[in-house]
C-alpha cells in the first residue's frame, strides 16, 4: 500500500511537470516570437505551408472570436479559463492516477489553458505566430504552442473516453 501511494505521488508530479513544461514553451516561444516578428517579419518555414509571422489575438483559439469587440471580452475569456482549469483539477482528482493517458491529455490541456491565460492577463491578447497555408489557396488562422496543446489534449481525452468508456470515479476517502 505503501509502494502504492508513493508510485502515486511520483506520477501526480509528473503531470505537475508536464503541466509547467507545456507552459515553459509556449511563454518561451512567445517571448521569442514577440522579439524577433513583432515588427512584421515572416520567416518560412516549410514554403508554400508553413511560416511563423506574429498575430496579436484578441479571441480564443484559432482567431475565434477576435473581431468581437466588447469591454468585457478579456474579463470573460479569462473567467471561462479559470472556470475551465478548476473543472480539468477537480475531473482529475475524481479520475483514477492509473489512467495515465487521461490524466496526461488533461495535464497538456491544462498547459495550454495556462499559457494563453497568463499572455491574455499581462497584454489583453493572445499571441499566435503559427501559420498553416497551402500556398495561397487555404489559410488556418494563425495559433501558438497552448492552442496546440490544447488541441492535442482533447484529442488524448476523446481518445481515452473511447478505451475506456464507462465512467469510473476514485472512491471518496
Amino acid at each position: 500500500m505503501v509502494l502504492y501511494t508513493e508510485t502515486m505521488k511520483l506520477m501526480r508530479i509528473k503531470y505537475y511537470l508536464v503541466v509547467l513544461s507545456v507552459l515553459a514553451i509556449d511563454l518561451i516561444t512567445k517571448l521569442i516570437v514577440r522579439g524577433s516578428l513583432g515588427n512584421g517579419r515572416v520567416v518560412e518555414i516549410i514554403p508554400g505551408y508553413l511560416r511563423f509571422s506574429y498575430v496579436s489575438n484578441s479571441g480564443v483559439a484559432f482567431g475565434f472570436f477576435d473581431s468581437l469587440q466588447s469591454f468585457w471580452k478579456p474579463y470573460i475569456l479569462a473567467g471561462m479559463a479559470v472556470v475551465a482549469l478548476a473543472v480539468i483539477i477537480v475531473y482529475s482528482a475524481r479520475m483514477p492516477r492509473d489512467r495515465i493517458l487521461l490524466q496526461l491529455a488533461l495535464a497538456i490541456t491544462m498547459g495550454g489553458i495556462l499559457g494563453n491565460f497568463i499572455d491574455r492577463i499581462i497584454r489583453g491578447y493572445v499571441i499566435d505566430f503559427i501559420e498553416f497555408h497551402i500556398h495561397e489557396s487555404f489559410y488556418w488562422p494563425n495559433f501558438n504552442v497552448a492552442d496546440s496543446a490544447i488541441t492535442i489534449g482533447i484529442a488524448l481525452l476523446l481518445l481515452d473516453t473511447l478505451m475506456h468508456p464507462t465512467m469510473e470515479e476514485v472512491a471518496e476517502q
